[in-house]
C-alpha cells in the first residue's frame, strides 16, 4: 500500500487517539477486578476496531460539512471517495462486533448497544445539539463493556468511573464545536472536565490521600496546559482539543491510581498518554 494511501487511512481512523481506547479499557478492567488477560486482549481488539469504524463513518457523514469548513479532510481533498470510506467503516464495525462474540452474550449485547450509539452520533451530531451527548455515551459504554467482560456483570466501580470519563468527553465535545471557526470556546465546560476528579475521589479507599492528591494535581496541570491555547489572542482550539484527548489517559489513571497501586499499571497509562502525544504529531487528533 502506498505511503500516501496509508496516511489517508490513518487520518480517517484518527489513530492518534487510539491509545485512549486502550486506557479506557484498562481502567475499567482494573476497576472491575479483571484477571483473564486473553479476554482483555479480545476486548481491546474489539474496542479498537469499533473506534476506527466510528471515525470512518464520522468522516463519511460529515463530508458535506467538511467541504465547506474542513477542506483538508481526506474526502473533500479527494484523497479517497466517500463510498470507500463507508465500506471501510462498515468493515471495521463488523470486525469489532465479531471479535466480541467469543466474550459471551452479555458483552456482545453491550457491544451492539455501543455500535448503535456510535452510528447515532455519526449521523446526528451535526444536526442536533443533544447528539453531542452520544460521543460521551460511547466512552461511558466502553467502560461498561470492559467492566462486564471483566466481571461478568455490570461493575459499579466501572460505572461510576465511566460517568466521570463521559462528562470529560462531553466537555471536550462542547469545546470542539468552535474548532472550525475563530471564536473562543465557552468556559463553563471546564466544570465537566473536572468530573473525573469527582468520581475518582468518590471511590478512593481510605488511606490513599497522598496518591489521590498526586494524581489529581498531574491531571489538573495537564488540563490547564491543554485549555490555555483556546483563550489566546488567536485561539488554537484544535491544539487544545488534541491535548485534552490525550489527557483521557491521565483521567483514566486518576480513576484507578488509588485502587491499583502498581508501578507497572502506572507505566502503562503513562505509555498510553505519551504515545497519544507522539502520534498526534503525525496524525491529526480531530
Amino acid at each position: 500500500m502506498p505511503a500516501s494511501r496509508l496516511h489517508t487511512l490513518l487520518v480517517l481512523g484518527r489513530v492518534s487517539n487510539l491509545p485512549t481506547v486502550g486506557s479506557n479499557c484498562l481502567a475499567a478492567w482494573l476497576l472491575a477486578g479483571g484477571t483473564d488477560w486473553l479476554r482483555f486482549s479480545l476486548l481491546l481488539a474489539s474496542g479498537t476496531c469499533l473506534y476506527i469504524g466510528g471515525m470512518f463513518f464520522n468522516d463519511a457523514c460529515d463530508a458535506e460539512f467538511d467541504r465547506g469548513l474542513r477542506q483538508e479532510r481526506p474526502i473533500p481533498a479527494r484523497l479517497i471517495s466517500r463510498r470507500a470510506v463507508w465500506i471501510w467503516g462498515a468493515v471495521w464495525l463488523v470486525t469489532g462486533t465479531l471479535l466480541a462474540i467469543p466474550l459471551g452474550i452479555r458483552p456482545l449485547g453491550w457491544t451492539l448497544v455501543l455500535v448503535a450509539a456510535i452510528a447515532a452520533y455519526d449521523i446526528w451530531h451535526k444536526k442536533y445539539t443533544f447528539a453531542l451527548g452520544l460521543v460521551a455515551g460511547c466512552r461511558f459504554l466502553l467502560y461498561v463493556l470492559a467492566g462486564v467482560v471483566a466481571a461478568g456483570t455490570v461493575s459499579p466501580r466501572s460505572l461510576v468511573a465511566g460517568t466521570g470519563i463521559g462528562f470529560f468527553v462531553l466537555g471536550i465535545s462542547l469545546m470542539a464545536r468552535h474548532e472550525a471557526g475563530d471564536s473562543r470556546p465557552p468556559r463553563w465546560p471546564l466544570l465537566l472536565l473536572a468530573m473525573p476528579v469527582v468520581t475518582a475521589w468518590f471511590q478512593a479507599p481510605a488511606g490513599t490521600l497522598k496518591i489521590e492528591i498526586g494524581s489529581t494535581i498531574l491531571f489538573a496541570v495537564w488540563v490547564a496546559i491543554a485549555v490555555f491555547p483556546m483563550w489566546k489572542f488567536k485561539p488554537q482550539t484544535g491544539l487544545g482539543i488534541g491535548r485534552l484527548l490525550a489527557g483521557l489517559a491521565l483521567a483514566d489513571w486518576l480513576q484507578v491510581a488509588a485502587l491499583s497501586q502498581s508501578c507497572r499499571y502506572g507505566l502503562a497509562f503513562a505509555s498510553f498518554f505519551g504515545i497519544t502525544i507522539l502520534l498526534q504529531r503525525r496524525v491529526p487528533a480531530t
